[in-house]
């Protein structure tokens, strides 16, 4: 029988080492696995973590591993290139940071061993990702394992799968499902066993066969009905000899069906069933990505808490145990390879390979419904080895699984009738219309347009969101990344998306902050902060409660701002959520009135005089916090960006005059601004044929629209780390004195 054992514990590491070493270190550091060496380095900005290669080392006595004919090394996660040497000998390679793979190093193992197990997350141009607005963690950050079986087993070798792959088909009241086996050296004579059981242990099918595939049949079968009912059944498959069990495998699986509709969305069973999520990195603040299970729980129970019925895993192969929570939890599941932002011709057998290892390893999850080919990878338009590598991997993914479909999330600045959005079987849009550039309004209508364009097209939003961080203001504004501006953006967008049934999903980008080395906004560098979470976990913005208002069932009631306390405006609005009809608002005990609103978003106006205890109520529950009359704006409130050349209340701003911190379509809607816009974008975007670029992409009409909804300041921040370009604080003073000169347009009148 088949044995596990862990070699998590105690390997000796470096950063150091410039080669395999041939005996134990003696002065290396201990470590234990999970581990990142980018746990600190990956999460503070600059863009300036290592990344290169990393030594671990084990010594493996044989003699302390239970009696076997085979031993497989098993490594679920090392970011994102590694080999592996035993006794000095090289054994294996692997490209691909985020999948499990396997090595068979029986023939390799001696009474004494040293393992070692370089792991290399440096940039190159075959091993996806090397472009992304995340962090890159190096290490082996998942389980080492070491597989002890008889000679005869389940595979163990291809594309690193579980050996076992279940089919259900639902039948009226009935399940026929199909389980086949892979097995390795078996031999005349040997038989399997194949039996179903239901959620409580009891056998209901069982049948022994000489056949590697067999059909049982389930009556009266247990749906798998998402957040509903997740019930899930257990396969268990046994090699048997003459009666004695030779190996095993089990894996739990679900019976569903599903189908995705252009005008009526996600129908899971043959109900319409609203996919209404988050998008989900796996790191965390001072861990990297070498996550623990209590991590993986901690996430999942606080997105069950809020409510969604789905979650993009974003933008890679996440871990086994985090999917097997997804099916308990009854999540309805996007799976995607790490294809993102900017196609690299020779990487088309890395795509390859990852895609064919996250169907291989992840078939029997009932929670996963689509297949992710690519992320943003049209953001500089499509060519013909880009669309060549995607049909590829759609046809690979209908021939290796019948029974999902394959999506893709495009861009903004990807145009609907790109070839590429041909391909896949549905798509999704990322959007940022309220952040970056454009307006909050501008989201629905996109997609409208999109539908009315493409009705045969079932089209979704794969990100969305904007940052918010501990900054507080009574007059958001975009870009500002208060709190504030980034519960209002979600509230607008909550109306405009979850009131279209034909988006087949939304997914907000992100559940939690994570790391991104690269940025430095926000004033706290290295991070992305549109999560509705904190990346601690130990904080919900009030966005999140917006959702959970929309979402969830479990009765509440929230009151916003509670970090907002001193406010300077005689009146100042509160807003509550709640998923309850009505809301109360007491000031000091007092009563302020009592609120209805369909749209779960409750305001009111409030005198701030002196202190005032807040307390909302909705029916049982209730909610409290305070404000503070203060005479002057509390300045511990307002954005300092850490090591910014220039913040925007450093900028001279004379009424009636334009300025950094107006916005880019204000600018060019002036003949004079647009001039000198367009003097300043020959200097510092390159192009051909007239036509303007930066990092390599066209900039067009898509772009442009975004980018007037940039103030200049941040434009020209932004567009410094996209191009690489740094702009010193004496050349935005000199543009700003320019755009002082140039009188600010009319308001239009509504």
């Amino acid at each position: 029988m088949r044995t596990v054992v862990n070699l998590n514990r105690k390997w000796a590491f470096t950063k150091q080492a410039t080669q395999a070493p041939e005996s134990m270190p003696t002065n290396w550091d201990f470590v234990n696995i999970p581990h990142s060496w980018n746990a600190i380095d990956g999460q503070d900005g600059d863009n300036d973590y290592f990344r290169g290669t990393a030594y671990y080392v084990k010594s493996l006595n044989k003699m302390d591993l239970p009696e076997a004919d085979e031993y497989y090394l098993e490594l679920q996660g090392a970011n994102s290139s590694a080999d592996v040497y035993i006794n000095g000998k090289h054994l294996a390679h692997h490209d691909g940071g985020y999948s499990t793979w396997r090595v068979n190093v029986t023939e390799a193992l001696e009474g004494a061993n040293l393992l070692v197990i370089a792991v290399d997350n440096a940039a190159n141009d075959r091993v996806y990702p090397q472009m992304a607005d995340f962090t890159f963690y190096g290490g082996i950050y998942r389980d080492v394992n070491l597989i002890c079986v008889n000679a005869t087993h389940f595979d163990l070798d291809y594309y690193g799968g579980p050996g076992i792959k279940i089919t259900p088909e639902i039948e009226g009241d009935k399940a026929k499902v199909e389980v086949e086996v892979y097995l390795t050296n078996s031999k005349m004579g040997q038989t399997v066993r194949y039996t179903l059981f239901d959620r409580e242990g009891k056998e209901i099918a069982s049948c022994d066969s000489d056949d590697t595939k067999v059909e049982l049949e389930i009556e009266n079968v247990h749906l798998w009905q998402g957040r509903r009912d997740p019930y899930l059944y257990t396969a268990k498959a046994e090699i048997l000899d003459d009666g004695e069990v030779l190996d095993c495998v089990t894996s739990r699986f679900g019976c569903r069906s599903f189908k995705i509709d252009p005008e009526n969305g996600f129908i899971l069973n043959g109900e319409e069933y609203p996919l209404r999520g988050v998008s989900r990195h796996q790191d965390r603040w001072g861990v990297g990505n070498a996550l623990l299970p209590e991590h993986h729980e901690e996430d999942i129970g606080l997105i069950m808490e809020m409510g969604a019925t789905t979650i993009r895993l974003a933008h890679y192969q996440h871990s086994q145990y985090f999917y097997d929570l997804c099916d308990e939890k009854g999540l309805v599941i996007w799976a995607e390879i790490p294809y993102i932002s900017k196609h690299m011709p020779t990487g088309r057998e890395n795509t390859i390979s990852q895609m064919k290892e996250l169907i291989t390893q992840n078939y029997n999850h009932p929670s996963i419904v689509v297949w992710g080919l690519s992320n943003e990878i049209g953001i500089g338009g499509s060519d013909d080895d880009l669309l060549e590598n995607h049909r590829i991997l759609n046809d690979m993914c209908h021939e290796m699984d019948k029974t999902r479909l394959t999506t893709i999330a495009a861009v903004s600045m990807c145009k609907i009738d790109d070839p590429y959005l041909q391909i896949p079987d549905v798509v999704s849009y990322n959007h940022y219309f309220g952040w970056y550039g454009g307006e909050t309004s501008m989201n629905g209508p996109w997609f409208d347009n999109f539908h009315k364009t493409h009705p045969n097209i079932p089209i979704g939003c794969s990100e969305y969101g904007c940052e918010a961080l501990n900054w507080h203001t009574s007059t958001p504004m975009q870009g500002d990344y208060t709190e504030e501006y980034q519960a209002y953006y979600h509230e607008e967008l909550i109306k405009q998306f979850f009131s279209r049934k034909y988006l087949w999903a939304t997914h907000v980008w992100n559940m939690f902050d994570f790391g991104a080395d690269a940025r430095n906004e926000g004033g706290e560098n290295g991070q992305n902060h549109k999560g509705l979470v904190t990346f601690d976990r130990k904080y919900k913005k009030d966005s999140f409660y917006a959702y959970k208002a929309w979402l969830s069932d479990e009765p509440f009631v929230h009151l916003c701002g509670k970090r907002y306390v001193d406010r300077v405006e005689e009146v100042t609005k509160v807003t509550v959520y709640s998923n309850l009809p009505e809301v109360e608002l007491f000031a000091n005990g007092v009563s302020i009135g009592k609120k209805t609103a369909e749209d779960h978003f409750f305001y009111f106006e409030v005198p701030n005089k002196g202190e005032t205890v807040l307390t909302a109520v909705a029916g049982e529950f209730k909610d409290e916090g305070k404000i503070r009359k203060v005479e002057t704006f509390n300045e511990d409130y307002r954005l300092v960006e850490k090591g910014a050349i220039l913040n925007w209340f450093d900028i001279d701003a004379p009424e009636g005059y334009l300025s950094l911190n107006d916005k880019m379509c204000d600018v060019i809607s002036t003949m004079k601004g647009k001039l000198l816009f367009m003097s300043l974008m020959g200097k510092f975007m390159g192009g051909k044929d007239g036509k303007m670029e930066a990092a390599g992409f066209e900039v067009g009409p898509e772009m442009m629209s975004m980018m007037g909804g940039f103030t200049v300041l941040r434009l020209f921040t932004l567009m410094g780390g996209m191009m690489d370009v740094k702009f010193t604080k004496e050349q935005l003073l000199d543009l700003n004195a320019k755009l002082n000169k140039i009188k600010r347009p009319k308001e239009k009148k509504k």
